[in-house]
């Protein structure tokens, strides 16, 4: 009876302690925890606002450098100077198409100060007419107006054009020529995607929104209360983020935290205001690339800044805690438990350094007797498993070589294949032929992205002259090479039947041939059999090239200009069938032609990883025309590699270039 009595005693005793301890720890955690979820709440407010001024940064900079290289360009300049002039327009549009397709929103427009000409182009059909013309008393045009008017060389201006019937984030820069606007160009990020992208977090209780430096709502989850037209100085004051705050201090906290932010751009000012009755914190970070303000409006009571769903279970293990401390206090005052238990300790402590020999102290007949007893036939079972074990770790071990030495004799196999098949396509390349006719005056690079790709160059000889060209396969490795086969079988036919002095033809005929060979083969909707082709017929007697394309160019330039003769637009065995037609060029002396696969153009690189790009390429064919053509091949080598920078080969690279003296 004492010895209930004594565990008794000592549990209850345990128990107060435990309560007397509990009270104040539960108060002061509860503070805690408050304290702990505000920190966190400005932690990730900043955080949230930092990530959101760089997910908007990113994409609209690019745009707008698009949109300033393109008013800054002389073509542009020199087109708005004089609209009516056919050549200066074709090279305009030319050039602009190029921008459109680099742009993220792959539209631009375009607006001439003199004539009020308002052109836009996007995905739809290449236009050359103007979609409206701007009117000074319009009201709905006061944007180009004050925009041209600005000293401000842009602006970024969200507005609905009604006569487009579309709204976007519009980058409207000035077109200057010697200190006169010419104009207004730029492009526009669709609002709808922009909202979607930027603004809508996803988050309850968090509500980021954009606006200006004068707080005009830029971007909101709310589009009836957005600024349209305030980049242009066309928004009245009434869609403002200072009537998302109450009346009181928050007001003037914002437009502090606003001003603080834009005194030190690469920081986050943060406070608090009342919103719609509800005290909420407020990030503020600034961009003065755009100058825009990025703001995250966060109510700690609806976010979910802290998960607190771990209360529960935490409350719950407390609970057993104590009542696992309770059993214990109770067990460990038990007479002559600390004993046993110790030498037991001791035997365990040999086991588990791998003594399993050790003899156990004999047992009495309680519990602790029972458990000695127990550990020793534990210690025998451990001691049976460690060797056996050991043994499995030994065969496993064996047959783990054995497939190793079986997996590299496959990849020998394998290695071997590809190296085979690499010395197979290398030996369809015409490079003997070409080397025959041309000479010096041609040079190939030929960089597969793999062992083996989907790129080659033809020749065909006609007397003294030829047809030479390159084709891009879709696909890479051996795949891509696979694909190579079919289409030099495809146009060794067309031009069988063609002849080489027809390319419009040979292309023709070679898309008919390849979508023969796969009219009955069961293929994926994902996978492509698609192929760009370039084809140059030189005809030497008469001084002429014919040039045909499927969406690849033909370059030709004398160190001083620069002439791009596009193909057509769909590329061999496309869904639909394509148009080729042959376009005639005189062969100039000192101008150097080439045709290049888009792997080239695509290769990514430079600072901010993007693409080689059409302008970049075309300024290095300019700046090296002149020069025999085995330094050309060195120095766009070298360009490419410089540009490539530590970035993988994105596709497989062809360029060819001829020269006649």
């Amino acid at each position: 009876m004492a010895k209930w009595g004594l565990r008794r005693k000592s549990l209850l005793a345990l128990l107060l302690a435990c309560l007397v301890a509990l009270a104040p720890a539960v108060i002061i955690g509860w503070q805690v925890l408050d304290g702990v979820r505000e920190h966190f709440g400005r932690a990730f407010a900043d955080n949230f606002t930092q990530l959101n001024r760089q997910r908007i940064l990113a994409p609209i900079s690019r745009e707008l450098a698009l949109s300033q290289r393109l008013a800054d360009s002389e073509v542009t300049r020199r087109w708005l100077r004089n609209e009516s002039d056919p050549a200066a327009r074709e090279l305009f549009f030319v050039e602009a198409d190029g921008y459109r397709r680099d742009l993220l929103s792959h539209a631009y427009f375009i607006a001439s100060a003199a004539t009020g000409n308002y052109y836009f182009n996007d995905d739809q059909p290449l236009s050359e007419a103007p979609r409206y013309t701007l009117s000074p008393t319009a009201p709905d045009d006061g944007w180009f107006y004050n925009t041209i008017k600005s000293s401000a060389p842009y602006n970024i201006n969200v507005n609905p054009d009604l006569k487009l019937k579309t709204t976007r984030v519009w980058i409207n820069v000035q077109v200057r020529d010697r200190g006169k606007v010419l104009g207004l160009t730029g492009g526009g990020l669709d609002v709808g995607g922009f909202l979607r992208e930027f603004v809508n977090s996803g988050q309850p209780g968090v509500t980021p929104v954009i606006v200006d430096e004068n707080g005009a709502i830029q971007a909101y989850s709310d589009a009836s209360l957005i600024a349209y037209n305030s980049g242009a100085g066309g928004a009245s004051d009434a869609n403002t983020v200072f009537r998302l705050v109450d009346d009181g201090p928050g007001r003037d906290a914002l437009r502090s935290a606003m001003r603080a932010a834009k005194a030190d751009p690469q920081s986050v000012q943060s406070g608090w205001a009342d919103v719609k009755g509800v005290k909420q914190l407020v990030s503020v970070a600034y961009m003065p690339e755009l100058h825009w303000h990025v703001l995250t409006l966060v109510d700690l009571g609806a976010a979910r800044v802290l998960d607190t769903r771990w209360l529960w279970p935490a409350a719950a293990g407390l609970v057993l805690l104590f009542a696992a401390l309770l059993l214990c206090f109770g067990y460990a005052v038990e007479r002559l438990m600390l004993r046993p238990l110790r030498r037991l300790q001791q035997s365990a402590r040999a086991i588990a350094n791998g003594s399993y020999d050790v003899r156990l102290p004999p047992g009495g007949q309680d519990e602790i007797g029972d458990l000695s007893r127990a550990f020793g036939i534990m210690a025998d079972k451990v001691r049976q498993h460690t060797a056996e074990l050991e043994t499995k770790v030994r065969e496993r071990t064996s047959e783990l070589e054995s497939a190793n030495r079986a997996m590299a004799a496959a990849h020998k196999k394998i290695g071997d294949s590809i190296d085979y098949a690499s010395l197979i396509q290398r030996a369809i390349l015409p490079d003997r032929q070409l080397t025959q006719s041309l000479g010096a005056h041609h040079f190939v690079l030929w960089k597969p992205r793999d062992v083996v790709g989907g790129d080659f160059y033809v020749f065909h000889s006609d007397g003294a002259n030829c047809l030479l060209g390159i084709m891009d396969c879709a696909g890479h490795g051996v795949p891509g090479a696979l694909m190579t086969m079919l289409a030099r079988a495809a146009i060794d036919l067309a031009v069988s039947e063609a002849g080489p002095r027809d390319p419009a033809g040979v292309l023709a005929r070679t898309d008919n041939a390849i979508r023969a060979m796969l009219a009955d083969a069961q293929l994926p909707r994902a996978l492509a059999t698609n192929t760009d082709a370039g084809l140059v017929y030189i005809d030497r007697q008469a001084g002429r090239l014919l040039y045909a394309g499927a969406k690849i160019s033909l370059y030709a330039s004398n160190g001083h200009d620069l002439r791009e003769i596009p193909g057509g637009r769909r590329a061999l065995g496309d869904k639909r069938a394509g148009e080729y037609r042959n376009i005639e060029l005189p062969m100039e002396p000192g101008w150097t032609y080439y045709l290049a696969t888009d792997g080239f153009l695509d290769q990514a690189g430079g600072e901010h990883g993007f693409g080689f790009g059409n302008t970049r390429f075309a300024e290095m064919l300019k700046r090296h025309a002149g020069r025999p053509l085995t330094e050309q091949a060195a120095a766009f080598t070298q360009a490419l590699a410089e540009y490539q920078g530590g970035q993988p080969q994105r596709d497989d690279i062809t360029l060819l270039s001829f020269r006649f003296e």
